[in-house]
């Protein structure tokens, strides 16, 4: 079944890269139809990747090659809820290892640019709990 509703990703040239390195880092991800210019066009040659459909961690996504002109901002983050610190730390790790920054407060931005918000449930929880004692 095709999503009805699917996040769109502006990249410099880069969408392969990001959806492949989504896939190998974040679980219930993949890289899907990968499609190619057809012939030589002003912004690039035949082949040059076009758009690249994925997911990450369940959600559907679209790469689209659009080139220089919009950057990625803290406008727009992934926010993941990782189950315990081994799972934050390798989510983590891997943003930033694979020439990511980090930021404040569980943002931290990938080589792309993207945000990424890693929270632990149990962070999430205990700032939600009306017991103040929690927080």
């Amino acid at each position: 079944m095709v999503a009805k509703n699917t996040i769109c990703l502006w990249c410099d040239g880069t969408a392969l890269d990001a959806a492949k390195f989504y896939a190998e880092s974040f679980p219930d991800s993949a890289v899907g139809a990968v499609l190619r210019a057809p012939g030589d066009c002003p912004a690039g040659k035949q082949g040059d990747v076009l758009t690249v459909g994925f997911t990450v961690l369940g959600i559907p996504c679209l790469g689209l090659n659009g080139g220089p002109a919009f950057k990625h901002t803290e406008a727009f983050s992934f926010q993941v809820a990782s189950d315990d610190q081994a799972e934050t730390d390798r989510l983590w790790n891997a943003v930033v290892g694979n020439g990511g920054q980090e930021s404040a407060c569980g943002w931290c931005k990938d080589r792309w640019g993207l945000s990424w918000q890693i929270t632990p449930r149990a962070l999430t929880a205990a700032i939600v709990d009306p017991d103040r004692a929690a927080a």
